[in-house]
């Protein structure tokens, strides 16, 4: 059998991926005394490189130098990418400075740029890129595909740009590839503005372009964009894939546009994408996030395959919703399925036990996580347990986690403590959250804010009016509060105070109405008394109230309304929902800034968390101010939040309770 059937052989099998049945036909052609050639090694050092095996690329090395064929430039250009893929830039330099021809051959230069690339080696990139044009070889549209990429990190949006401009000189930017490339790196380098222009100004767009364009509105937060493209994407008769719908699905998540969510699950239905693990996933986070998680559910169920990633997003759902002895029994059932937890599991699962307040699980879980997983608790990690702790009121105990933490604590961290801290009013510590927490996250608002609302609950004016001043001087502003809900596929948005909308009147009618009624049930304060003080304060009618009360006008009695609140709702509306949620005889699902609360019968899914612990500490307060020494007890299941009580302690110092002894409500 002569060479050219075995190259032939060769090259079929090296494009259809198959690197190892290659190697082995390689080695039986040297068996049958074939000789190799220059057609023979790229495929065979492709091969190599693939699997990757560096002990059969340095001998298919030594074959190409005997042979003679070290100087053919295909054979060149495939040594430089074999060594590059090995991460051995030395060996691929080396080749390219040894062999004369390279210094003259683009495609040399080619491959050890994207050599440099791939291994994140910046400066050698752009060092390499000017002796090119020191040497004066023509750079091609593969010259910027291999470079571009390796800009596509914030820091080096300056170097990107003057390569952007290359490309314009040298008339590359025309070329569709290399379009694309520039756009991913505008939008992965967080310079959205700079992509979507450049977007706007290319006379064709494919579906990668779009899809570069979507993934980089989704990447940065603005969901919003993200729905308006899509759309722009189906009159442009572009067909989306599962990079689309992905990007899109994520959106809806953020947004709680179930509606949108809905729509593109039937396409992947009919696109015939429904086993595609990854939509699956997107599904479960978009539903559960949207604040159906009986279908978030009915899809994790129905998946023949869950990775790690399926039960990470079911877990996290459950979490948000504040059903948080389910997701302890997910996460439980997976590890017994032999499925390894990750870290963002563990951040799943140590949500759900801070928000149902599992206290002494989570703590289980963070130990499991270092001793039986070895797994290295991240600054996220720390920031859910500190979170738990806080919640239930181990305030000392979150401060010495962070002390001692192997890693560097993040704003996240702190801005936990100082969250636990307006729980439980504790203002040196909250103090000393906040001069940390500004050092990491100096412009977010939502911390001066806290800070501001700590010192109020205990009458700190001056400390108020610090923080009112540094907020002044760093020309910070609050983000206003405002709530949507979705009615018939469109998004009805309200501000606190709101009067824009064209069912204005009949809104605040029943808003009153409602509020009557409310403060009838519960024994409240006239509500005249308290309208007036949000008036004073600029507040005016909160802007969830607003957005209930609009889909009670708007739906059918005994509908599910889901609002989302880009802000956490205060007490008094969370005492408002309660009260509707009974006298309306259906589920009202308010998804704030944190998690969902689900109002049915007068009850909400939280447990009233933060109200109960609020009226544990007045009343601690209260028997404290009476001479009482008090210790904070908790129920045996450790859930502080709805069964912590606080009692006196008795002559001998030691702490009683009785069994029978009613839990505070």
């Amino acid at each position: 059998m002569t060479w050219i059937p075995w190259n032939t052989q060769l090259r079929e099998l090296a494009k259809q991926c198959q690197y190892l049945e290659a190697l082995t036909l390689y080695r039986q052609m040297l068996r049958c005394g074939s000789s190799p050639n220059a057609f023979s090694f790229p495929f065979a050092l492709k091969s190599s490189a693939s699997l990757p095996l560096p002990l059969s690329g340095q001998q298919l090395h030594c074959q190409v130098i005997k042979s003679g064929c070290s100087q053919e430039p295909f054979v060149l250009t495939s040594l430089i990418s074999m060594y590059c893929k090995f991460s051995s830039l030395g060996n691929a330099r080396k080749v390219f400075d040894e062999n004369p021809i390279s210094n003259q051959l683009t495609v040399c230069y080619n491959a050890l740029i994207s050599g440099y690339a791939l291994n994140s080696r910046v400066f050698d990139v752009i060092a390499l890129f000017c002796r090119m044009r020191e040497m004066g070889v023509s750079v091609n549209s593969v010259t910027m595909l291999g470079l571009v990429p390796v800009f596509s990190e914030p820091g080096y949006i300056s170097v990107g740009m003057c390569f952007h401009c290359c490309c314009v000189k040298l008339g590359l930017n025309l070329d569709f590839s290399v379009a694309n490339c520039l756009v991913t790196m505008y939008v992965k380098c967080g310079a959205i503005e700079f992509g979507r222009n450049l977007f706007d100004e290319m006379p064709k767009k494919g579906l990668i372009t779009w899809n570069a364009m979507i993934s980089g509105y989704a990447q940065n937060g603005l969901a919003a964009d993200v729905l308006e493209l899509y759309r722009k994407m189906e009159t442009a008769g572009v067909c989306p894939d599962a990079v689309t719908f992905v990007g899109v699905l994520s959106s809806c998540a953020n947004l709680g546009a179930v509606s949108v969510g809905h729509e593109v699950e039937q396409r992947i239905e009919s696109s015939r994408l429904g086993l595609n693990p990854f939509l699956n996933n997107a599904l479960i986070n978009m539903y559960a996030r949207c604040g159906n998680l009986v279908k978030a559910r009915a899809i994790f169920d129905g998946m023949p395959v869950k990775s790690v990633v399926s039960w990470t997003a079911i877990i996290g759902g459950y979490g948000m919703h504040g059903y948080g002895e389910i997701a302890v029994e997910l996460f439980d059932e997976m590890i017994k399925s032999g499925i390894r937890p990750d870290g963002a599991a563990f951040v799943s699962v140590l949500c759900a036990c801070s928000h149902a307040g599992l206290t002494e699980k989570g703590l289980e879980y963070f130990s499991e996580m270092k001793m039986k997983h070895r797994l290295q608790p991240g600054p996220e990690h720390y920031s859910c347990v500190v979170d738990l702790l806080g919640r239930a009121g181990r305030l000392n105990e979150a401060l010495e986690l962070i002390k001692s933490m192997q890693v560097k604590p993040d704003g996240a961290v702190w801005g936990a403590l100082l969250g636990a801290c307006k729980i439980h009013r504790n203002v040196e510590m909250a103090e000393l959250a906040f001069e940390r927490v500004i050092e990491f996250e100096p412009t977010n608002i939502g911390y001066y804010v806290l800070l501001s609302n700590i010192y109020s609950e205990a009458e700190n004016l001056e400390g108020v009016l610090k923080v009112r001043v540094m907020m002044r001087e760093r020309k910070l502003k609050k983000d206003p509060g405002f709530s949507y809900v979705e009615y018939k596929g469109r998004v009805h948005l309200f501000l606190a105070g709101d009067r824009s909308h064209p069912q204005k009147k009949e809104i605040y009618r029943m808003v009153d109405e409602l509020e009557a009624l409310v403060e009838k049930l519960a024994g409240c304060k006239d509500n005249e008394e308290r309208r007036t003080k949000e008036a004073l304060l600029g507040m005016g009618v909160h802007s969830e109230k607003l957005a209930i009360v609009f889909g009670l006008l708007n739906s059918e009695p005994g509908t599910e309304i889901v609002v989302i609140k880009n802000l956490r709702m205060c007490e008094d509306c969370h005492l408002f929902f309660k009260g509707v949620s009974k006298i309306v005889t259906r589920q009202l699902v308010v998804r704030d800034a944190t998690r969902f609360h689900h109002f049915r019968d007068g009850h909400c899914s939280c447990k009233d968390y933060c109200t109960k612990i609020d009226f544990i500490l007045k009343l601690r307060n209260l028997l404290e101010a009476c001479g009482v020494p008090v210790q904070l007890v908790g129920c045996k299941c450790n859930n502080m939040c709805s069964n912590a009580v606080w009692i006196p302690e008795n002559e001998t110092g030691s702490r009683e309770r009785a069994d029978d002894q009613p839990a505070i409500d």
